[in-house]
């Protein structure tokens, strides 16, 4: 039963709640998956770069997740759950095959926010918030999964590793290249403020 809601954490305990006359199941998913879904909902909004696809995606990955519950093994319910979603937005991804994508709306707002001491921090602040922002959404896709993985997400290189399928060796090449990527366009962005 899929249950179609705006709130990933109402759709998760729905979906336990009707889990079929298995309700010691229901609760331990409940218990393991519900302290990552902002997580989840995070690398969903940077992949599939919706906030409405994202939280379809966080729903989708639950149910995946809670049918195959009985088979993890081990207490890593984070990656494990970071790995079905990865599959569900490339699922998402190859269902829209280069349909266009879309974009936020301009009073989104930030992911992350810091307190705002004067207006000028402010507006500095959120241009920084917008620029990164953008910088990583700019990111191929690879390199944009990787980052977000490990610099907003704080998973260690070898999680990254089980959860994209790739060597560890790979995992770090990928990150010196966005890190490198993201340093270069900041630059770049920097010197198109002060020439202004």
């Amino acid at each position: 039963m899929r249950v179609r809601t705006r709130d990933p954490k109402a759709g998760c305990n729905a979906m336990a709640a009707d889990s079929g006359g298995e309700p010691d199941k229901a609760r331990r998913f409940r218990d393991a998956a519900l302290p990552h879904l902002d997580d989840l909902y995070t690398l969903a909004r940077y992949l599939l770069r919706s906030s409405a696809d994202a939280e379809d995606a966080v729903q989708e990955c639950c149910l995946r997740a809670f049918r195959h519950f009985d088979g993890l093994r081990g207490p890593r319910v984070r990656p494990w759950l970071l790995a079905i979603l990865r599959n569900v937005c490339r699922a998402e991804f190859a269902r829209r095959s280069g349909a266009a994508e879309t974009d936020l709306p301009e009073d989104a707002v930030p992911l992350w926010s810091e307190a705002q001491d004067t207006p000028e921090a402010a507006v500095l602040r959120q241009w920084d918030v917008e620029t990164i922002r953008r910088l990583v959404d700019a990111l191929p896709d690879q390199f944009r999964e990787a980052i977000v993985l490990r610099e907003i997400h704080d998973l260690s290189y070898h999680d990254i590793a089980e959860i994209v399928e790739a060597p560890v060796g790979t995992v770090m090449s990928r990150l010196a290249r966005a890190r490198a990527m993201l340093r270069a366009s900041w630059l770049k962005e920097e010197g198109k403020e002060q020439s202004q």
